[in-house]
């Protein structure tokens, strides 16, 4: 062959090869939303090559949870600051109390001398949290202070000449210096307002959301506070930026993203120096969602977006981020525990303090085993109620339970859970049970149908569909765990205030007039849409 033509097809072979991955990044981006379920309030730092992020959990147990990724797009959980806030009545459930849309809200992560820091509030204890590691992953995360008052979203800040402060409040936003040790406020230091009144960038169109959220951060000798807020004739949550020379001001306003409610959070940069804002969106039943804006910089300011718009497509690959975003946050669960393994693993969480006596994973190999040690009406009154998030645009759970030890009036099951909650599962009533499906949609539970059960277990289906609208969860049972009826009506799924919180998917027993009844989840699957049933190739099975 002709030494020119080899030449020509060698070049034209490899030249082929080295623009295919190029290629694939380029078909395959990361878009947005970031993670499609409820993952509020964000704050993220970058270690190295790793970036840390921590979010609201409020009154789910263990709280605070720290999620961390090597490419700012695909995220699995690491670790949690607490295994419970408090040990109070309402974090407990008792007499009539709870901390439905408390706990701990927006928390703020730092990296200082080697050591990471997570602060937070609770307006259900009236104080302010801050807890430390040297490794989030491995080593736990230890309470270092507990101080009152409780400083409503605020931002711990260390800066470059030793001191430390807090940035706080709402509408007015205060920055007040802190003791070395972090143990409480400094006396004698720097307490003043730095600015007066956030929503003053709107002009005379004030009296909607007062500026809150504030993240302070330090580039380039600057300093940088973000706030969300909103003008008074519409509820359409902005970013504001305010800039100052010194940390104590003054400060310069200007708003700086305004589309589609995206707003609340910071500034994050890479290593190869690109920049990036994390916000989150309300997004009905689902929750609030985290979304990546590109940052440029112009003047000194950061710029948010395309042309003042989110973009939905995002300049980094996607890796193995997926339609929803979520498979490192949430997990199926077969129960079943090798030495060494964690009881539940990171994903899961409980409503509320748990009862660990209460619940074992040992009682029965392979199974979650429940038991019930007081009398409740309803589900949210129900304490060792375990959940995981459900995710957009639809996902689905399913379940197995073996009733056999249910006593008279207990139930058990599969939850869509928030205040308008949602369930299927098994009645035990007359001696006699039955398959259930429960609505309180209307905000008082409803048993929409029944269906009597002559066996011992059964399986349950739940599947929330938050696109298109409606959104709605529709409810399932099979006596064999392949084919599947139908059971009641969807259910319609409402983001309520008092709990706060995206729907998520719960498994449930609760007594309502004999304790001490029993019943053991055979396994948990996790499913992105209608077509995925139990062990079937939608599962979604890697676990953190």
């Amino acid at each position: 062959m002709n030494r020119t033509i080899l030449f020509f097809l060698v070049a034209l072979v490899l030249a082929s090869v080295a623009s295919q991955p190029i290629e694939a990044a380029q078909a395959d981006p990361a878009h947005n939303p970031l993670i499609w379920a409820d993952v509020p309030d964000i704050a993220i730092i970058r270690v190295g090559g790793t970036y840390y992020m921590s979010s609201t959990t409020m009154h789910m147990c263990p709280g605070l949870p720290i999620m961390k990724s090597t490419d700012l797009v695909n995220w699995s959980m690491a670790s949690y600051a607490y295994e419970t806030l408090a040990d109070t009545e309402a974090l407990r459930l008792e007499n009539g109390k709870n901390a439905y849309g408390y706990g701990s809200w927006a928390s703020s992560l730092r990296f200082h001398n080697g050591v990471f820091y997570v602060s937070t509030f609770s307006a259900t204890t009236g104080r302010t949290y801050i807890y430390t590691t040297r490794d989030p992953e491995r080593s736990p995360w230890k309470e270092t202070s507990c101080f009152k008052p409780a400083l409503g979203d605020h931002s711990l800040f260390f800066d470059d000449d030793g001191r430390v402060y807090m940035v706080h409040g709402s509408g007015r936003i205060m920055l007040t210096e802190m003791q070395p040790d972090l143990s409480g406020f400094k006396p004698g230091g720097v307490n003043k307002v730095i600015v007066e009144n956030v929503n003053a960038v709107f002009g005379t169109d004030q009296g909607g959301l007062k500026g809150e959220g504030s993240q302070l951060f330090k580039i380039n000798g600057r300093y940088f506070l973000f706030n969300i807020a909103s003008p008074g004739s519409r509820w359409a949550r902005t970013v504001i930026i305010s800039r100052a020379d010194a940390i104590t001001g003054p400060y310069e306003s200007r708003i700086a993203l305004d589309d589609r409610g995206i707003a609340q959070g910071g500034l994050i940069d890479t290593p190869e120096g690109k920049w990036y804002a994390y916000l989150f969106k309300d997004n009905g039943a689902v929750g609030r969602i985290p979304y990546l804006v590109p940052v440029t910089w112009k003047d000194g300011w950061p710029i948010l977006g395309d042309n003042g718009k989110v973009p939905m497509t995002l300049d980094i690959p996607a890796g193995g981020q997926g339609v929803s975003g979520a498979s490192g946050i949430v997990a199926s669960d077969e129960f079943d525990r090798r030495p060494g393994d964690p009881e539940l693993p990171l994903v899961w969480q409980w409503n509320h303090n748990p009862e660990p006596r209460n619940w074992s994973l040992s009682k029965r190999p392979g199974y979650l085993s429940f038991v019930t040690s007081r009398i409740v009406s309803t589900l949210p009154e129900a304490t060792n109620t375990l959940t995981q998030r459900t995710f957009g645009p639809r996902s689905s759970a399913t379940t197995s339970i073996d009733v056999s030890g249910m006593k008279d009036g207990d139930y058990a099951g599969l939850a869509a859970f928030q205040k308008r909650y949602g369930f299927v599962g098994v009645k035990m009533s007359g001696g006699a049970r039955s398959i259930v499906m429960v609505s309180a949609d209307s905000d008082n539970p409803e048993e929409i149908a029944s269906v009597p059960l002559t066996g011992k277990t059964v399986h349950l289906k739940v599947e929330c569909e938050f696109q298109p609208a409606p959104e709605v969860a529709r409810f399932s049972y099979s006596l064999d765990g392949r084919s599947w009826t139908p059971i009641g009506r969807p259910s319609r799924l409402s983001y309520t205030v008092p709990h706060f919180m995206g729907y998520r998917f719960a498994l449930f027993y609760y007594s309502t007039k004999t304790a001490g009844g029993r019943v053991d989840f055979d396994y948990f699957r996790i499913g992105q849409g209608t077509e995925d049933g139990p062990g079937q190739k939608g599962a979604v099975r890697n676990g953190a």
